[in-house]
């Protein structure tokens, strides 16, 4: 009866620990999601900079975690930039954007950026990035979380495209982007991203 009684409880314990290990596990997370017209106008009368789409508020994810290194590591994992670009001027003028971390708190600088890399034309553009590498990765606190997101327009020399002598070029532009975290030892899966293929409202 005893032998019984502790393989039951050893059954139980194994069940559970299985449970809460689906249940914390997070492979990865959608942080933003938005779709947006970008006039020169929009870019010279941004505030407090220039060339900037504000990412924050309710159009962060809000069950993004607060500590991003534990109990799951989406630090030392990897981000998915995923950028549709529906409506840009003709001419295939490279374009890239500045998509900045802003952390709750920060370091030295305080916050870091990762980018979109140059496209010339209309579509998807998709690229996967280690979070440890990026620049000035190391200036943000993970494990205080993030506050918000500056995205920000430039050419391929890194120059701000309200500072351009041809903002035509650039303006106006639409797009949809994405930046889904993946956690450490984990893969991007598409077939995970709620709404993929649809493409939200201006």
């Amino acid at each position: 009866m005893i032998p019984a009684m502790k393989h039951r409880t050893l059954f139980i314990t194994l069940l559970l620990v299985c449970f809460s290990a689906t249940f914390t596990r997070a492979d990865q997370f959608v942080l933003f999601d938005v779709t947006f017209t970008f006039t020169q106008e929009d870019a010279l009368n941004s505030k407090p900079n220039q060339s900037h789409y504000y990412v924050k508020g309710d159009m962060l994810n809000a069950a993004r975690p607060k500590d991003w290194t534990a109990p799951v590591d989406y630090r030392n994992g990897t981000v998915h930039v995923r950028l549709e670009v529906l409506e840009k001027p003709a001419g295939d003028q490279p374009t890239t954007w500045s998509v900045c971390y802003i952390p709750y708190k920060g370091q030295k600088h305080g916050y870091g950026c990762i980018g979109t890399g140059v496209y010339k034309t209309t579509g998807v553009h998709e690229k996967d990035l280690d979070m440890t590498t990026f620049w000035q990765n190391n200036d943000i606190l993970w494990d205080q979380g993030i506050k918000e997101m500056h995205l920000v327009i430039k050419d391929d020399h890194n120059l701000h495209a309200h500072k351009r002598p041809d903002p035509e070029k650039f303006f106006p532009t639409k797009v949809r982007m994405m930046l889904i975290q993946v956690s450490k030892g984990a893969k991007y899966d598409p077939s995970k991203v709620p709404g993929l293929t649809a493409v939200k409202p201006n």
